[in-house]
């Protein structure tokens, strides 16, 4: 599985010094229960690194100068314990590079009647403190995100817990790297674009290598590795032989099994983490990679067909959001349009993310009448059922464009006998008609991600985080 670095949330609280040693000393136990909290719980999937009580420009400005140079951290969360003056953050807060979560939170639940005092009053202001605070980064037009909400709530939690997906997608942004095996597509407009803007803008790393260069990494596997990966797909999937002789069909097998060896070893070796392929440029391959593709997919690897490196670099930044489960690449391919039970069909030729799978997947090979070379396998599955949201950056020349579109996934019922590929069927929103329409208009191209997982506010967050312009049709 494709592994991301290690990664920590920084948990920075504000005061100030004017109610002397002994209150900081209770914002900091408090700070540190919060803390506890967070990290105890099996909601949060980082953890949250307590740092020293913010009383001071320069100590904000020290904290977020660190935050930007550690690789570890992936983020910053902000806690206004009490009114902590907001010039006391400016230079702190333009300086900081990572996402920013304020959290509107307090050490206690409810107020307590029968002892408050002005004591409790001046330390426990986080009502007073957030709207400073707010204020400031919303003058800074910083991007950041607001939850509000009792620490101890499972529902706050999660909130936190999305965002730091989030944010960590956001990070690992600027560590995507796809590597383009041929070009584009001939004469196909929304899979190309402007890579060196998106490397600006997103971060992707975006590089083109003849297919000769991966041919000749695929010359290099060896019959016994190829051997040992096909009795791993003899256990995790069903083999459907067809029509074809056992002995020919194995053989076809194991090519994708040579070129998953192959595109790892190649990946890996460069530090890729996305890729592309395209059935018209295969000189010295006997298939398109299929069951390869859709294995290394599996793994957490971003892939598009046709040598769409949008739609690959974003399918990786959704995996990692996602942590790559019921998420990948997708392509709608036809309609059903029966009164009622308006749906799409999603699908590809070949390479359908095997995490949206229902069903034990089966291996089978059957021609392909593009690309002009020899029966390719393939993975066949039904799509799991779910809410969900698919997306899809376009360029505009001037700009990117993410367009996003809240979906139901539902499993479906009637059996496909003679389609050779893996299938996801969804409903749109708000409804068939108006859905796709908007789609259209807006200029949504046909390959997209889509996720069960990640939800539209975290699509949202990210989008803000890179100034993308969006569509939302829900």
């Amino acid at each position: 599985m494709l592994k991301n670095t290690e990664k920590e949330f920084w948990f920075v609280v504000g005061s100030q010094d004017l109610y002397g040693d002994e209150a900081l000393k209770q914002v900091k136990q408090n700070a540190e229960k919060i803390t506890a909290s967070l990290n105890e719980t099996e909601n949060l999937p980082y953890s949250i690194k307590l740092q020293d009580i913010a009383v001071s420009a320069a100590s904000i400005t020290k904290v977020m100068k660190e935050a930007n140079y550690n690789d570890k951290v992936a983020g910053v969360i902000t806690w206004m314990h009490t009114f902590s003056p907001a010039k006391l953050w400016i230079r702190g807060t333009q300086l900081l590079h990572k996402p920013l979560l304020h959290l509107s939170t307090q050490v206690n639940q409810a107020i307590p009647w029968d002892t408050i005092d002005m004591d409790y009053m001046n330390l426990h202001q986080s009502a007073h403190g957030d709207r400073e605070y707010g204020y400031i980064n919303a003058r800074l037009k910083k991007h950041n995100k607001v939850l509000v909400g009792y620490y101890e709530d499972e529902k706050i939690q999660k909130q936190i817990a999305a965002w730091m997906d989030t944010a960590v997608a956001y990070e690992e942004g600027f560590n995507i790297k796809v590597a383009r095996f041929g070009d584009n597509m001939r004469d196909v407009a929304v899979t190309d674009g402007d890579k060196i803007e998106a490397q600006i803008q997103l971060g992707w790393t975006v590089d083109y290598f003849g297919i000769g260069d991966l041919v000749e990494v695929i010359n290099q596997v060896t019959d016994e590795e190829v051997d040992t990966l096909f009795d791993q797909y003899k256990e995790l999937y069903d083999f459907d032989y067809g029509n074809y002789e056992k002995e020919n069909w194995e053989s076809a097998v194991k090519v994708q099994a040579r070129y998953e060896i192959a595109l790892k070893n190649f990946l890996d070796a460069g530090g890729y983490t996305a890729f592309t392929t395209n059935f018209q440029d295969l000189h010295g391959m006997q298939q398109l990679p299929g069951l390869a593709v859709q294995r290394l997919m599996a793994e957490g690897y971003g892939f598009a067909g046709e040598g769409d490196w949008k739609t690959a670099a974003l399918s990786r930044q959704l995996k990692v959001m996602s942590h790559n489960q019921n998420t990948g690449f997708m392509e709608d391919y036809t309609y059903e349009l029966t009164p009622g039970q308006e749906a799409i069909l999603q699908s590809h030729m070949l390479e359908v993310d095997p995490t949206l799978a229902n069903n034990k997947p089966k291996i089978v090979v059957n021609p392909l009448s593009i690309g002009d070379r020899q029966d390719p396998a393939r993975l066949v599955f039904d799509g799991k059922a779910g809410d969900g949201v698919v997306v899809s950056l376009a360029d505009f020349g001037t700009h990117f464009k993410l367009l996003v579109n809240e979906v139901e996934a539902f499993e479906p019922t009637t059996k496909a006998p003679k389609l050779p590929v893996a299938r996801v069927l969804w409903k749109v929103k708000p409804n068939f008609h108006d859905g796709v329409k908007a789609w259209i208009e807006a200029g949504g191209g046909h390959h997209t991600v889509v996720s069960l997982n990640v939800n539209t506010d975290q699509i949202l967050t990210w989008a803000k985080l890179t100034g993308l312009e969006v569509t939302l049709i829900k």
